[in-house]
């Protein structure tokens, strides 16, 4: 698919309310070239450190976890709503057990800006480099965060990514 470069803030709305119902999708890629594509349905966009920063989430246990450590890059891939059901599958099926990529046929591109893939299909597509994360603090949480959100205490790694490039399609 090609792509036009676009301010970050480019249909952010659109972005932000895709997060909040049904999700977006988050891929990351090692060293190796192997690649793994993941639902995340909690994030946001801000300006830390004088940077645009794409904050997302991703637990220990996730197989993309490892992928995001070895790289420090990520893409997040925001699909139209004709694909929720590539959301709902990379939502319930681990990357450890299938080839998600393989599984939906999703052609993918190399990252302009990153290491890593972005997603054919989804129009618009954000390419990010790791320039801090922090692990959740149980004990800083609200009390109804913790039994709301981590019943099995399986709690996130918090990634902030500054933007290197945001490209939509024309």
């Amino acid at each position: 698919m090609e792509r036009q470069e676009v301010a970050y803030t480019y249909e952010l709305e659109r972005t932000l309310s895709m997060l909040r119902s049904g999700g977006i999708l988050l891929a990351a890629t090692k060293p190796s070239g192997a690649s793994n594509v993941m639902t995340i349905g909690w994030g946001t966009v801000g300006i830390i450190w004088g940077r645009p920063i794409f904050v997302v989430m991703v637990r220990p246990s996730r197989h993309t976890y490892g992928f995001m450590e070895e790289t420090g890059a990520f893409t997040v891939n925001v699909p139209t709503p004709e694909l929720r059901a590539w959301t709902s599958f990379c939502g319930t099926k681990s990357g450890r057990d299938v080839d998600k990529f393989a599984a939906l046929g999703m052609a993918t591109s190399p990252a302009q800006k990153v290491r890593g893939v972005t997603i054919d299909a989804c129009p618009l597509v954000y390419e990010c480099k790791v320039v801090h994360h922090n692990d959740v603090i149980p004990p800083h949480l609200a009390p109804e965060i913790v039994s709301g959100s981590y019943p099995q205490g399986d709690f996130h790694r918090i990634y902030f990514g500054e933007i290197l490039g945001t490209y939509a399609s024309k």
